[in-house]
């Protein structure tokens, strides 16, 4: 039985994943050995990965989708920052309010909340 599945990104620049996934997303690093940082927190979830044809409303494929409590929070702090927005903040008919931000590494990520 799969007991977790944790998303491997390329970098080696440590101080862009502050950026974005701690200072913003609030992430803490749960371990750090010089060469690989993991982030997250203590909140238990389900073991999920997703595949899709597209991202729905016909976007393109996220390769994250990161679940928050406060998606316009989330919105306004990434374009305070500058990343990049290319899916802007939208109600979905399946129940989620979502936007798609490009990460420092060139990452689709679908942040969104259930609504």
């Amino acid at each position: 039985m799969v007991k977790r599945i944790v998303a491997n990104i390329r970098t080696t620049d440590f101080e862009k994943v502050k950026d974005f996934y701690q200072d913003i997303l609030g992430l803490d690093v749960l371990m750090d050995h010089g060469w690989i940082q993991t982030l997250g927190n203590e909140e238990q979830a389900k073991v999920r990965i997703s595949f899709a044809k597209q991202g729905g409303n016909d976007t393109e494929v996220p390769d994250l989708s990161i679940e928050v409590d406060h998606v316009d929070k989330i919105y306004d702090k990434m374009k305070a920052a500058g990343f990049e927005i290319p899916y802007e903040l939208t109600n979905e008919d399946w129940g989620v309010r979502r936007f798609f931000v490009k990460d420092p590494f060139g990452k689709l990520i679908n942040i969104l909340s259930h609504q």
